[in-house]
């Protein structure tokens, strides 16, 4: 699958805003021509809830999240909502004819997912993927991503591992996804709105029963760097990518700067 060379990423721990502008920025980027590629890897800090690009604000309490010290921010992707924290986050950008991307959403998706699946496999997780019953349109009342089926979902003992969306513009395409390491999952059900604390309670046991982390299914704890290094791996020998690293171009930084300052600062817009 010969093509030219992808870029690779690898970012440190920033906040949420400026995450989600700096995809979009590098997708814009890409799509011009003047940045190759792209596979980033980067984390979060402080600990963020993102939301999807459609999802109401109304689906958080503000009040929690503030107390907490959480961030918020808004995905140009779709989704529920998803605590970024103690995880590995992967985003590939690249023209809508780089042949890894090429073709429908789910057609490209699942080649990426090879990739991810190979990944995961190295570390000696078992995962697969699996075919779910997605909600109609795509549509869930659900305000958690990880507890809302997929179409085609990255699984470990039945349990969901990968949270993954793609967004396809006339610039290229953006699929970015999470791989949770470490922590409490049900961390989340403590910034979203439920009609009382039962429901609260509820809502966390479910998803304790339905996604799993790096760490819950290994029984050991797997670093950043360590996930990384096997994501790099994968995506080189899977996707046959000559992958050589690189750094943002000034463009970008200043493109990002402005997104995260007129848009993702402000999640309570919805695009």
């Amino acid at each position: 699958m010969a093509s030219k060379p992808w870029r690779l990423l690898l970012s440190p721990p920033v906040r949420g805003t400026w995450n989600m502008a700096l995809d979009e920025a590098i997708l814009e980027a890409v799509g011009r021509g003047d940045s190759l590629p792209t596979l980033r890897l980067y984390a979060w800090e402080p600990p963020c809830l993102s939301l999807g690009y459609a999802q109401p604000v109304g689906d958080v309490d503000l009040a929690r999240l503030r107390a907490r010290g959480w961030d918020l921010v808004r995905r140009p992707t779709g989704g529920r909502a998803i605590l970024h924290t103690d995880e590995l986050t992967y985003s590939v950008t690249a023209p809508l004819d780089e042949p890894r991307v090429a073709g429908g959403l789910l057609e490209s998706y699942n080649r990426l997912a090879q990739a991810l699946v190979a990944a995961l496999r190295q570390l000696g997780l078992p995962v697969e993927v699996q075919e779910r019953s997605a909600a109609p349109n795509g549509q869930s009342t659900n305000p958690v991503c990880f507890e809302v089926p997929s179409t085609y979902e990255i699984t470990v003992g039945g349990k969901k591992l990968v949270g993954s969306a793609q967004a396809r513009r006339k610039e290229g395409v953006l699929q970015h996804g999470t791989l949770p390491l470490t922590g409490d999952l049900a961390r989340i059900v403590q910034v979203l709105v439920f009609p009382d604390e039962d429901a609260r309670r509820a809502a966390a046991e479910r998803l304790l029963g339905r996604a799993a982390t790096v760490e819950s299914a290994l029984g050991r704890l797997v670093t950043w760097n360590q996930a990384a290094e096997a994501y790099v791996a994968a995506f080189r020998e899977t996707l046959q990518l000559d992958l050589r690293a690189g750094e943002v171009i000034p463009a970008e930084q200043e493109r990002a700067r402005e997104l995260e300052e007129t848009k993702y600062a402000h999640p309570e817009m919805g695009r």
